[in-house]
């Protein structure tokens, strides 16, 4: 049966952008970086926003942008476009696909991206305008370019197949979890980890929340020596679909368990044979409600356990797409002054951390980018007391 893939389009919040499609010419050097697709085209076509149908006009500061920033601008749409078709393709090369994600990562800031149930950001298609050298042919349909599919783009090595057994089946996903249930108020049981792991003595990364659990596969197929990979991971589906993939992938150093962190954390890290080097936490559940603020996961029991299983020297990295949540994180850390101490290499004066320090983005990540979001993170290091 054909799974479906784990993202935030299941549970109805999918980041849309469109751009037109135009052929790719395989005499031709489309996939250069370097060298602008199509550019005759581009400097000759003045290049135009269109409201959606029966949708009020907006303005913005891109709309109103010069001739020459246009047409970079259409240049870039369209070496996305071809790029999408070159990495559809069975021949897609490592080469290709790593340029393709430097395309988008520069595309993801100026361009225009819509978001079921949330108002566009500035409008929610474009249409080039011909002139007397560009006949309305050089522009094919417009098509849309889902944040899903920059997903699929970012983890494209890992080559995951969706295809997979009957017992995972169907997987479709609530996106809000109440933690407090009852149904969730168990405690995981604690594996055998040297059936788990090939080397359970290895240092420990744990992921709370690790959802379709495609960044720990990335991470531990990267590091399949140095370091053990450990997903919690609320929603159960999601869960047995990552630990398919683990089999699949052929990954000894990376596992998944059905648990709520809240409960099962301290129990099952303190079980574990080697340290516990890294926690991360990277856009939980904001549960924006203030009656529901007690459902983050991010809890002073919680933070408490961490503590009391992390190695001196180990680090907790945090990181969200909505200030109020990731600033709730940071509070509850700060106040742990006497264990952690701020990593402060490389941040900004408000102290948010710049780059993405893991080496590639999450998915929710990837999503809110494209809509334009800042991802807020701080890395923490716990002291070595005396």
């Amino acid at each position: 049966m054909d799974a479906v893939k784990e993202t935030e389009q299941e549970a109805g919040n999918v980041t849309v952008m469109k751009l037109p499609v135009l052929p790719l010419n395989p005499h031709s050097h489309s996939h250069s970086l370097s060298s602008p697709i199509h550019s005759s085209m581009a400097a000759s076509v003045p290049f135009s926003w269109e409201e959606e149908p029966g949708k009020p006009k907006q303005h913005s500061s891109s709309s109103s942008s010069s001739s020459s920033s246009s047409s970079s601008s259409l240049i870039l749409l369209t070496k996305m476009a071809s790029l999408c078709q070159a990495c559809a393709s069975s021949s897609a090369t490592p080469l290709v696909l790593a340029k393709a994600k430097r395309v988008f990562s520069l595309a993801s800031s100026s361009f225009i991206f819509t978001s079921r149930h949330k108002t566009p950001r500035h409008y929610s298609s474009f249409r080039a305008s011909t002139s007397a050298s560009a006949s309305a042919s050089d522009c094919v349909d417009l098509k849309e370019v889902r944040s899903t599919d920059l997903v699929e783009l970012e983890y494209a090595e890992l080559n995951l197949k969706y295809k997979i057994s009957e017992e995972v089946g169907h997987v479709r996903i609530r996106q809000h979890v109440n933690p407090l249930s009852s149904s969730f108020s168990t405690p995981a049981p604690i594996p055998a980890w040297d059936e788990v792991y090939k080397d359970p003595s290895l240092p420990l990364m744990v992921d709370i929340g690790s959802g379709s659990g495609r960044f720990l596969l990335w991470l531990a197929k990267k590091d399949a020596e140095s370091r053990n990979y450990l997903g919690l991971e609320i929603r159960q589906k999601l869960v047995k679909r990552a630990n398919f993939w683990v089999n699949e992938l052929g990954l000894s150093n990376v596992h998944f368990i059905f648990a709520n962190a809240m409960v099962s954390f301290d129990q099952l890290i303190s079980s574990y044979p080697g340290p516990l080097e890294l926690v991360s936490i990277l856009c939980p559940d904001p549960h924006f409600k203030k009656r529901h603020h007690k459902r983050r996961v991010v809890q002073k029991p919680l933070v408490n356990s961490i503590l009391q299983n992390l190695k001196p020297g180990g680090k907790i990295l945090v990181q969200s797409d909505v200030l109020e949540v990731v600033q709730d994180m940071r509070d509850q850390l700060d106040e742990e002054s006497k264990a952690l101490q701020h990593v402060d290499t490389a941040d900004t004066e408000d102290g948010w951390l710049v780059a993405n320090p893991m080496g590639i983005r999450t998915e929710r990540e990837i999503h809110a980018e494209l809509e334009g979001a800042k991802i807020y993170r701080r890395l923490y290091q716990k002291l070595h007391l005396t």
